[in-house]
């Protein structure tokens, strides 16, 4: 049986042609329990996307929690293989604060892993799935990217301690130029390291320029290796054709405790927030007590639920009153929606249905 695309909304649409993509490229899905030990998330609160957790006490007395993430799930779940890739897709509930009604709810969310011997294939097939899972919503999207491990490197370079690195990251992510001045003249931070921080909270017009002026302040070893890594990804992505939706964005200062190398989120024109997050988080794995990388993302399909949502101007296509003849009735209904039609069988027209056409069974051929 085809299932008509126009029956499902945009969030069940996007989900199908997602889960479709992952498995062609040999991704399988992982299918998990809705409820997860409350601990898990309250160590990790962090790399949580909502702060809500819904938990409750299970009948042996144990304090669970409704599922509010995938990844740390995923985590806790799945065992290392030494010398192996395991690539995993999910299609799950998971059970937060939405960003677009600020209450709880319950959100599909679909996205995929990649976990085990890590390296620049599996990071590239993972970033051009990510590009793919958008271009696969709309032809109008913006995939942002950064790198941790070259901010995080660079503020190693500067003996920048914990407690200011914060205050920066925090400039940095909302693009606060006179914040960061602020935070370095008060601090007594030189004038030169001042201007490479500074480079953090420019807006690029392209994707060139804004490695050019990371190259410049990339000084050791460390941060060039860093460095390299990024410029390879980026143009990685360049060549494949996605060039123009590609922006680079150092404001994505994720938490570093869990992330260690690319970071990168997804936008569509008409929504506001993200729809997609991801990134390396190889630190996060270590926190877990697990030896493998990791890098993946989800696609948010909560935020889809209003997107390209066009009222119908009718609530069916043809009303066809029924004339007494049951067998006749149904025979013409059938009939008229094989053709591609919404029927509504009735006696008479229900008060407030608005249709096309209106048809007794004997004008069906009129």
């Amino acid at each position: 049986m085809n299932i008509e695309s126009k029956i499902l909304k945009s969030d069940e649409r996007a989900a199908c042609v997602l889960r479709s993509l992952y498995r062609n490229l040999g991704y399988c899905q992982y299918k998990m329990s809705k409820f997860e030990e409350y601990a898990l998330y309250v160590k990790n609160k962090d790399f949580l996307v909502s702060d809500g957790i819904i938990s409750f006490t299970d009948t042996n007395g144990r304090l669970l929690a409704l599922k509010p993430d995938v990844t740390l799930s995923i985590i806790n779940n799945s065992k290392d293989v030494p010398g192996s890739v395991q690539k995993l897709y999910y299609d799950e509930n998971v059970y937060r604060i939405s960003k677009s009604s600020r209450a709880y709810k319950e959100i599909r969310q679909t996205g995929l892993e990649c976990i085990g011997d890590v390296g620049l294939l599996e990071i590239c097939e993972v970033l051009l799935l990510a590009v793919r899972s958008l271009e696969s919503i709309s032809e109008n999207y913006i995939f942002e990217l950064s790198h941790e491990g070259v901010v995080e490197s660079i503020l190693d370079d500067y003996n920048i301690i914990s407690s200011l690195r914060k205050k920066i990251l925090s400039a940095v992510s909302r693009k606060s130029k006179s914040e960061l001045e602020g935070i370095c003249d008060e601090n007594g931070i030189s004038s030169v390291v001042k201007e490479s921080l500074l480079v953090f909270t420019e807006n690029y017009n392209d994707t060139d320029s804004a490695l050019s002026e990371l190259e410049r302040i990339c000084k050791s070893e460390k941060v060039s290796k860093c460095f390299e890594e990024f410029s390879f990804l980026v143009n990685f992505l360049k060549e494949a054709g996605f060039g123009k939706y590609i922006k680079i964005d150092f404001s994505l200062t994720n938490d570093m405790s869990y992330y260690s190398g690319i970071v990168f989120k997804g936008y569509i024109k008409g929504i506001p927030a993200s729809i997609l997050s991801g990134g390396q988080y190889d630190k996060l794995m270590k926190k877990m007590g697990r030896s493998s990388g990791a890098v993946g993302f989800a696609v948010y399909l909560d935020a889809l639920e209003r997107f390209n949502l066009e009222e119908e101007a009718y609530d069916v296509d043809i009303v066809l009153l029924h004339s007494g003849n049951i067998a006749d009735t149904l025979k013409t209904a059938e009939s008229l929606s094989s053709a591609g039609n919404t029927v509504r069988v009735c006696s008479e027209v229900p008060k407030g249905l608005r249709y096309r056409h209106i048809l007794n069974v004997s004008q069906k051929g009129e």
